[in-house]
């Protein structure tokens, strides 16, 4: 597999070698060993999810508080999601800017987004089917959301806003600035120091 840093530091993309032949293919979608030589940690998967999204609909852009936060490698096993990292640590060099990753189920990249950034994704196609490994198991109090179209961030869908289907939670939730304000956002030099700390403890 193929690992590069994206825009947003801390943020990876890995495009796995697939093998195919007339019985179909197979390939490696997740290597601890080689995500871990790159990081300079170990990932500890605490939980896996699965969601399946029609054409449109957007999650995100969710994070967690730090620590634990909670590390994501994601993929889509089926159909295309257009998949977004945004830097929501105060205080980081790209602090608001984001990358996007296309996943699908014809490259199957994944990508690896490290505690917290922000994470969001579009789905492109209906049945678009994602799969996530994360680093720790659900905690209501300590998830968070921005509003995925707060025009500060400006994340590009590609598709008209009309198509664009966000869950309640989503849509209410306050802009980069207002998350600001208000102290939810993690800071840049608290989560570098957890990453300092993640690499000792391996």
């Amino acid at each position: 597999m193929r690992i590069r840093e994206l825009a947003v530091p801390d943020s990876y993309e890995i495009t796995p070698n697939q093998f195919g032949d007339d019985r179909g293919l197979f390939l490696e979608w997740y290597r601890f060993d080689a995500l871990e030589e790159v990081i300079g940690h170990r990932v500890e998967i605490a939980q896996a999810n699965v969601s399946v999204s029609r054409r449109g609909v957007v999650r995100g852009i969710h994070f967690a508080d730090v620590p634990p936060g909670q590390a994501k490698y994601v993929t889509a096993m089926r159909g295309a999601v257009l998949d977004f990292i945004v830097d929501i640590r105060v205080g980081s060099p790209t602090f608001g800017q984001w990358d996007s990753v296309l996943l699908d189920d014809r490259d199957r990249r994944a990508v690896y987004i490290s505690e917290g950034l922000g994470h969001c994704f579009v789905a492109l196609t209906d049945d678009a089917t994602v799969s996530y490994l994360v680093s720790s198991t659900f905690a209501p109090g300590r998830e968070h959301g921005v509003d995925p179209l707060d025009p500060e961030i400006g994340l590009d869908f590609g598709l008209p806003s009309e198509e664009l289907l966000l869950s309640p939670k989503d849509r209410e939730a306050p802009t980069l600035a207002e998350a600001q304000r208000d102290g939810l956002l993690p800071q840049w030099e608290d989560v570098r120091s957890f990453y300092a700390l993640l690499g000792k403890a391996n």
